[in-house]
């Protein structure tokens, strides 16, 4: 039997078949709890039903935590963990916590002294880092940049300026209708030499990710439209 415990559980990075990139012992914790808290309860119901499909679902109990969720309420839907049921914390895709506002549910237990276990699963974040031959022992994710266009440049120059200076490699991401402007930004602003990675659609099918200068990108950008894309910056 599981301790009770907080269990962070990772998500498909897209329609990615479970097994290649979630281990049995997920499944086993997915069948295993009755709570979760989730981003968005639809999409859990779904995942939670692939990763294993045994499992009744309107049996199950559903948290719904998002940048509206009051902190009162985050503490109220650990209540369980005090009558030692364990809680699954289900993000929209990736890791929980991780760019993601599970993070603030986790504080909580933390501090309520709850064990959190993490999961194994794939996160876009660190996958775009492996692929993209850059420094991966010094790097900074710093989600998503300004949409006010000197407001971004300002910024795209302050990180790039890091990546010579402190040799660290910047990570940041788009919402997906603006990859194309946030791409042509970056081939706009950085010095010629600084290297751009583009990594879209991570353990998908249609995944690329690929790294080249500046100059080199400039009159040959992908049309990334609407797709889930990380960038990745660096000398």
């Amino acid at each position: 039997m599981m301790e009770t415990a907080l269990y962070l559980i990772p998500v498909t990075l897209g329609a990615t078949e479970h097994s290649r990139v979630l281990p049995d012992f997920n499944r086993e914790v997915v069948g295993s709890l009755r709570y979760f808290i989730v981003e968005n309860v639809r999409t859990a119901r779904r995942f939670l039903k692939r990763a294993d499909p045994t499992i009744v679902i309107d049996a199950l109990t559903f948290f719904e935590l998002n940048k509206h969720t009051s902190p009162e309420a985050l503490s109220g839907y650990l209540e369980p963990l005090s009558r030692g049921e364990s809680i699954g914390v289900v993000s929209e895709a990736g890791c929980p916590a991780v760019a993601d506002p599970g993070a603030d549910v986790v504080a909580i237990a933390q501090r309520s002294g709850y064990r959190v276990v993490p999961l194994v699963g794939p996160s876009s974040i660190l996958l775009a880092l492996m692929a993209s031959g850059f420094n991966g022992q010094n790097f900074a994710f710093r989600g998503y940049l300004p949409v006010e266009m000197r407001a971004r440049a300002e910024r795209l120059k302050t990180l790039e300026s890091r990546i010579y200076s402190d040799d660290e490699t910047q990570i940041f991401i788009e919402t997906p209708y603006r990859n194309n402007k946030l791409l042509a930004d970056c081939v706009h602003i950085c010095r010629p030499a600084t290297k751009l990675c583009i990594a879209v659609n991570i353990t998908c099918e249609d995944e690329e990710i690929r790294t080249r200068s500046i100059g080199e990108w400039r009159g040959k950008l992908p049309d990334i439209d609407r797709r889930t894309a990380i960038f990745l910056i660096y000398k």
